[in-house]
């Protein structure tokens, strides 16, 4: 499968023009998302426990044609190596492993985790940690630029449950909001010293819960996953972000690429700022 080349053995390729129309594809454990380019309509359908990649090809194929795309990037969640999915998602069907996305979606394909095509899309320079609050808990360290997907959330962290089981939907369940919040900020407050970054994001669904941010946090927007899906056809080295993505200014006031300020005027014109009234 073609998309491998990405994340080929000498992970680099050759420098050419990025592919015009995007067709970016952010897969959760809710929802499935999707959006051509930075200007297109922002399309969802649901996923769930028991969605199948190809029951995923037939939603997405029955609101959008392939002529109205050149390329594909996939945000999945799990473990992705080298551009191929390497395990199957804690939070939906089984399948996934193999699946010919391409000849699927007839196209070319680039997948990458699904909380590192977010963060990617939501950095601005230096050393971030991003971790997103949704059915699970993602996680992506970027440090001046080279992008290192994590599987923080399911390492153990207390009383025998993982991260994931205490900032994650089945912990928002379990603890109350109340409970969760503190854990949140506890757990942003132990990563962050840990890893030693500059900056914390907060992405995902269940970020515009929180009342008050953690020190040194601030919170994401998802629309940054479908920024993320598109400054990945940018890249000619894989997960290396090029030199004008790593010298954006903190925090984000104005994003340098064309791209990326169409899609924070789409977001202002979406309304996206009521997650504030969280």
């Amino acid at each position: 499968m073609a998309q491998a080349a990405f994340y080929g053995d000498n992970c680099s390729m050759a420098k050419k023009k990025a592919p015009r129309r995007i067709l970016v594809l952010d897969v959760g454990g809710s929802h499935v998302k999707f959006q051509i380019g930075d200007r297109g309509e922002e399309q969802k359908f649901l996923s769930g426990p028991r969605l199948t990649p190809g029951q995923m090809i037939k939603g997405v194929r029955k609101l959008v044609s392939s002529s109205d795309y050149d390329a594909v990037s996939i945000g999945y969640p799990g473990l992705v190596f080298r551009g191929r999915i390497a395990a199957e998602p804690f939070n939906l069907g089984r399948g996934w492993i193999g699946f010919d996305f391409e000849a699927a979606l007839e196209k070319p394909v680039r997948i990458l985790n699904d909380a590192a095509m977010q963060a990617v899309g939501s950095y601005s320079g230096g050393r971030m940690l991003f971790l997103g609050l949704g059915t699970g808990l993602g996680a992506t360290l970027i440090l001046e630029g080279v992008v290192e997907p994590m599987e923080i959330g399911h390492l153990p962290y207390k009383r025998d449950r993982t991260f994931e089981e205490y900032v994650g939907q089945r912990g928002l369940k379990r603890l109350g909001k109340k409970k969760w919040r503190k854990v949140v900020a506890e757990v942003v407050e132990h990563l962050s010293k840990a890893l030693e970054v500059d900056y914390v994001v907060l992405g995902g669904g269940n970020a515009r819960l929180l009342k008050e941010l953690p020190k040194g946090a601030r919170l994401g927007d998802n629309q940054n996953a479908i920024l993320g899906g598109l400054i990945i056809w940018e890249m000619t080295t894989a997960l290396v972000l090029s030199q004008k993505y790593r010298m954006r200014a903190r925090p984000q006031k104005k994003l340098i690429s064309r791209t990326a300020s169409g899609l924070r005027a789409h977001s202002a014109r979406k309304g996206l700022a009521a997650s504030s009234q969280a």
